[in-house]
C-alpha cells in the first residue's frame, strides 16, 4: 500500500492507492461467506432433498463407478429457476464464481462442476421416469399445508400462455408427418407415441398442421396477441398465502383449462383430505359443465357465466323469467301460458321448450318475449349450476374473490419476468410438464421459506 502527499493550492491531499495482487494462498470457510438471512440459507434451514437419492436408488447400478449424486443436480437446477438463469450452460458459468451457490450446492473449490451436457441426459432419462420434480412440488406443498402456511379454503385458478421453443413454420399437414419422420428424430417418436396410445399421457389437441420441432405445441393465441406455438401452464393458488397447490401443463386450447382444472382440485382434495370452499376464476372457466362439477362437490363458484352474446344483448325475456314445471317437464311464461318440451340439442347442451302461435299470438306481453311468431327458449343442460354462479356476481364474497385472484395472474409475471420462463426452454409436453413443476417449486419454496422465517412475538405470561 503506497501513500501519496500532494500539497495543491496550499491544501495537504492524502491519497491512498491500491495496489492489485494475489496471494498464493486465501484460508476462509464458504459457511462464514452466506448471511443467515440469504435465500439459500433459509432453503437449507427448513427444506429437505434427502429423498432425492431414495427416490432415485433404483435408477442407479450397484457395480461401476460412483456417479454424480442427484442432489446436488436438483439443487443446482433449483438455483436457475430461483435467480432466472435460463441456459444451464450460463448456469455452469456462473457457479463457478458465486459463493453462496457453491456453498448451497456443497461444491468446494477444489471440487469439479459437473457438465451442462449432465442435466439434459438426467432430466430425459432418471429425472423424467421418476417424475421427481412432480414429486418434488408435492412435497413442498404438504410442508406449506402441514406449517399452516396453506388453509385451502379459497382458491384461484388461472392459465397462461407460454411460447414454445419452435417457429410457426415449422409446421407442416398432419398428412406430411410419416414422410418428415424420415428425417426428423422428434417427429419419429412424436408418431412411436400417438401409435401405442399411452393411456398415462393426455391427450394433445389433435391439430391440422403440426410442428416438426415440437409436436405437442398448439399453434394459438390468448389476450388478443398475435398466434404462435406455445402450451397453457395452469396454476391452482390458495389465496390466503398465494402458494401454488397445483400445476398442470396442457396443450394451448381454451378447452383444456377447465380440465386442468379439475385435476389440480382433485389431486389437492387428496392431499388435504377434503374439498376447498370456493374458487374463483375468470369467464373462461364459467361453462355450465365446470360449473355443475363444482356444484356436485359443494365448491362455490366465484366466476361469470359464460353466457352467448345473443342473451347478454337480448331485448327480450330471458330465461330466468320463465318458471320451470318438473310434473309436465315444461315451462311457465311470465303470462301464464306454457312452453313445451321439443327435444335437445347435444352439440350445444340444451333443451328446447316451445310456445305455440296461438298462445304468443294472442299474448299482451309478446313484445317484450320474442319478435317471432311464437317463442322459443333453450335451457343449458346445466342451468341450475350457471344460474347459481350468476346468483353470486353480485355479492360481496365475488368482489373479494376476484380481487384475490389477481395473485394468479401476478405469480404469471413473476413466471416470465424473474424466473425467465417467457419461452419454454425444453420441447415435448412431458418435459415441458417438468419445467413448469421446477418454476412453481422455485416460487413457493420463496414463500415458504418467508413464511417460516417471520420473527415470532414471545407470549407475556398472564399476571397471577
Amino acid at each position: 500500500m503506497l501513500c501519496l502527499i500532494l500539497i495543491v493550492g496550499g491544501l495537504l491531499i492524502m491519497m491512498g492507492q491500491h495496489d492489485r495482487s494475489e496471494a498464493l494462498f486465501y484460508y476462509f470457510r464458504l459457511e462464514d461467506q452466506v448471511p443467515e438471512t440469504h435465500l439459500l440459507r433459509l432453503i437449507e434451514k427448513h427444506i429437505s432433498f434427502a429423498f432425492v437419492r431414495e427416490k432415485l436408488k433404483a435408477s442407479y447400478s450397484e457395480t461401476g463407478r460412483p456417479s454424480i449424486d442427484p442432489e446436488l443436480l436438483l439443487r443446482i437446477l433449483l438455483i436457475g429457476y430461483l435467480y432466472g438463469i435460463t441456459s444451464e450452460r450460463k448456469l455452469v458459468e456462473e457457479l463457478r464464481m458465486h459463493l453462496a451457490w457453491r456453498w448451497f450446492t456443497g461444491l468446494g473449490f477444489d471440487q469439479e462442476i459437473p457438465h451442462h451436457s449432465t442435466f439434459s441426459k438426467n432430466r430425459h432419462g432418471r429425472f423424467q421416469e421418476s417424475k421427481l420434480f412432480e414429486e418434488l412440488f408435492e412435497q413442498i406443498v404438504r410442508q406449506c399445508v402441514e406449517v399452516g402456511s396453506v388453509q385451502g379454503k379459497h382458491l384461484s385458478v388461472d392459465g397462461s400462455f407460454v411460447e414454445t421453443n419452435a417457429a410457426k413454420e415449422s409446421r407442416i399437414p398432419r398428412e406430411q408427418l410419416a414422410e418428415a419422420a424420415q428425417v426428423h428424430h422428434t417427429v419419429r417418436q412424436y408418431l412411436k407415441e400417438v401409435e401405442e396410445q399411452n393411456p398415462v399421457e393426455e391427450p394433445v389437441h389433435e391439430q391440422e398442421q403440426v410442428s416438426t420441432t415440437d409436436p405437442d405445441s398448439t399453434y394459438a393465441t390468448k389476450g388478443g396477441t398475435p398466434a404462435r406455438l406455445g402450451y397453457y401452464d395452469n396454476y391452482l393458488v390458495d389465496n390466503d398465502s398465494c402458494v401454488i397447490v397445483g400445476v398442470q401443463a396442457t396443450a394451448a386450447r381454451m378447452s383444456q383449462e377447465t380440465v386442468a382444472a379439475q385435476d389440480m382440485l382433485t389431486r389437492f382434495k387428496q392431499w388435504q383430505g377434503r374439498e376447498p370452499e370456493s374458487v374463483a376464476a375468470d369467464t373462461t372457466y364459467g361453462n355450465g359443465e365446470f360449473l355443475h362439477w363444482l356444484a356436485d362437490r359443494s365448491i362455490t363458484p366465484y366466476m361469470r357465466t359464460r353466457d352467448s352474446i345473443h342473451r347478454k344483448n337480448s331485448p327480450f325475456y330471458g330465461p330466468e323469467r320463465f318458471t320451470y314445471q318438473p310434473e309436465s317437464n315444461s315451462y311457465r311464461c311470465p303470462a301464464g301460458q306454457p312452453l313445451n318440451y321439443g327435444g335437445r340439442n347435444q352439440r350445444n347442451r340444451t333443451y328446447a321448450y316451445i310456445g305455440t302461435r296461438k298462445r304468443c299470438g294472442a299474448c299482451a306481453l309478446k313484445t317484450q318475449c320474442t319478435s317471432g311468431a311464437f317463442r322459443f327458449l333453450a335451457i343449458h343442460m346445466d342451468e341450475p349450476a350457471r344460474q347459481r354462479a350468476r346468483d353470486l356476481v353480485n355479492t360481496p364474497e365475488f368482489a373479494k374473490a376476484q380481487r384475490q385472484r389477481k395473485k394468479v395472474e401476478a405469480l404469471f409475471a413473476e413466471l416470465k419476468n424473474q424466473i425467465g420462463l417467457r419461452r419454454v426452454r425444453l420441447r415435448r409436453l412431458k418435459f415441458v410438464r417438468e419445467q413448469f413443476f421446477l418454476a412453481a417449486v422455485a416460487q413457493n419454496i420463496k414463500r415458504l421459506v418467508r413464511f417460516l422465517s417471520q420473527p415470532t412475538t414471545p407470549t407475556m405470561d398472564a399476571a397471577t
